[in-house]
């Protein structure tokens, strides 16, 4: 098939459009053109590549036209943040596309209730971002249930992968607390460190876009999380770093406004945002209805993007 990319560039492109080559897909990338892959593969060769500046096209009303004529089978939107964007392209698209795939985030759930959460987990979203992609998700679902728009919706976790910072076990992307950890200083966490988080491999987000992809029947009208089987603490994976490092974890902790006053605000808004989530997250449903399991565990996950780090510099042992 003829499959176009939305931002292909990035985390998720990296793997899924070799991925897409090696099955036999003709691929378009869409994409500004500023960003290489994250890790170099000889099928971006086979790939056409067209320049697009989504925010100004959308602002002009062409940009979903504009994709809409690349005649793509297949469109994979990796990069869509607004309601209103989505809408107008999947107005542009519908009766055009055999399958529309949309990545969504497990953000839209909100702050974690039950666990493991499933897709059909009541919605609580707060934050632009999760009130933006549970919008998304609601529109898109709502035109494939009324109107037969073959949409699916993949939502991942934390992404995770070589090339770039994994969310670390204080809940942000600050590389010095990996730092602190492989050399045995004291690191602080929020609250009792028992908060959770949830990665995954971006190889593996790019599998269930793949499996999707191939099981239409089951895949079109409905959701999917994309997560490594289990969540971690904020306590255990620090112990699990520094473990790596042949280290013991020093830790200490700090109730929340506390805590906050040690770190930048960047740093404190970001870990906010991830532990009042506390994801952990079910697959079950892409099982059963994909075939679909990640091959990463959490760890498994951030341990090859912190041997990155450690061969960039970035983290020195």
């Amino acid at each position: 098939m003829r499959v176009v990319v939305i931002g292909g560039s990035g985390h998720i492109g990296t793997y899924l459009i070799p991925r897409l080559i090696g099955a036999g897909h003709e691929v378009v990338n869409v994409s500004r053109g500023k960003r290489e892959p994250y890790t170099p593969h000889g099928a971006w060769q086979r790939v056409t590549t067209v320049a697009a500046d989504r925010k100004a096209e959308e602002a002009d009303g062409t940009f979903g036209r504009r994709i809409a004529e690349l005649g793509g089978d297949v469109v994979i939107d990796l990069i869509c943040f607004k309601e209103d964007s989505a809408r107008a392209l999947a107005d542009a698209l519908a009766g055009r596309v055999r399958h529309f795939l949309h990545c969504g985030t497990i953000w839209v759930h909100g702050p974690s209730a039950q666990v493991p959460t499933t897709e059909a987990a009541k919605r609580t979203p707060f934050g632009e971002y999760g009130v933006q992609k549970a919008a998304i998700e609601a529109h898109l679902l709502d035109r494939a249930h009324r109107e037969g728009f073959p949409v699916t919706i993949i939502h991942p976790g934390h992404i995770t992968g070589p090339g770039w910072v994994p969310v670390n076990p204080a809940g942000n992307v600050n590389p010095g607390v990996f730092q602190q950890l492989a050399e045995g200083s004291e690191v602080t966490l929020p609250n009792l460190g028992m908060e959770t988080v949830q990665h995954v491999h971006a190889d593996d987000v790019a599998r269930l876009f793949m499996d999707a992809l191939a099981s239409p029947s089951a895949a079109v009208g409905e959701s999917f999380h994309s997560v490594a089987a289990t969540a971690l603490t904020l306590r255990g994976f620090a112990e699990a770093v520094a473990g790596w490092f042949g280290r013991e974890a020093r830790l200490a902790f700090l109730p929340w406004e506390q805590w906050r006053g040690t770190v930048s605000e960047f740093d404190a808004d970001l870990t906010y945002d991830h532990i009042l989530h506390s994801p952990h997250c079910s697959m079950e449903k892409a099982e059963r209805l994909l075939g679909h399991r990640p091959r990463y565990t959490s760890l498994e996950a951030v341990a090859e993007a912190v041997d990155w780090l450690v061969r960039a510099g970035t983290i020195k042992p």
